[in-house]
């Protein structure tokens, strides 16, 4: 999936006929039916997303192939992908969630803190999920420009300032 970026989730049934929740990840949520087709994890394609209303936390949506409620419920918590192609090249301070996952976390000395496994919003911003070695716990690293002031995506690493005592 290194050539597809997430950009959204399927939420199930909305209504009784065929329409989904869709929940947006893309800086213009509405953005997301522009980028068609969209792919699941598993190979399903949809060529077709037409945004039928704007709900509290996403849109109502109809996609090619939900007809049935059940069809749409099948497809509850579903990520849906775009092809990276399709989506806006950003500014330099910016990056897909799909391009800091697997990267190696350094500390400001060179010391290797660990990999990011996971990049998370929950509302209150970025938050890098670092795998750290010989560790079975992960550590949560806020991914501000203070902490981490440099993504070097060439050379696959991030350099970080973590807050005294993160990684002890």
């Amino acid at each position: 999936m290194t050539d597809r970026v997430i950009v959204g989730s399927l939420g199930g049934a909305f209504g009784v006929h065929g329409e989904v929740r869709l929940k947006s990840f893309c800086a213009d949520p509405a953005a997301i039916a522009d980028y068609t087709p969209l792919y699941t994890e598993d190979g399903r394609t949809f060529a077709q997303v037409v945004l039928s209303g704007q709900l509290k936390n996403g849109f109502s949506a109809r996609i090619d192939g939900v007809v049935t409620k059940e069809d749409a419920d099948a497809l509850r918590n579903t990520p849906l992908y775009a092809d990276r192609a399709n989506m806006p090249s950003l500014p330099d301070d910016e990056y897909y969630y799909a391009d800091l996952i697997g990267l190696c976390v350094l500390d400001t000395g060179g010391l290797t803190l660990g990999t990011v496994r996971n990049v998370m919003d929950h509302g209150a911003g970025d938050l890098l999920e670092i795998a750290v070695p010989g560790a079975s716990d992960t550590v949560l690293l806020p991914f501000t420009k203070a902490i981490v002031p440099t993504v070097d995506l060439a050379a696959s690493r991030i350099i970080a300032d973590p807050p005294e005592g993160l990684f002890a």
